[in-house]
């Protein structure tokens, strides 16, 4: 997944002022105790943090 995909579905679910927000402050266990931007900044792929963000927010399979 590219990340300019990825970044779109942020803003999809949380909404474009929202997005970056929680992908700044929220940080989640299915990414290592990292937040959105630390896992993309450690190396992780933006799909296995998307995967991450919809496990930890049961974000809906028809949303993802």
């Amino acid at each position: 997944m590219r990340l300019t995909v990825f970044w779109q579905r942020m803003a999809d679910y949380f909404g474009a002022a929202y997005a970056d927000s929680f992908a700044r402050d929220h940080v989640m266990s299915e990414l290592g105790g990292r937040t959105v931007h630390e896992a993309l900044d450690a190396g992780w792929n933006a799909k296995d943090v998307w995967r991450g963000v919809c496990r930890a927010l049961e974000i809906p399979e028809d949303r993802r």
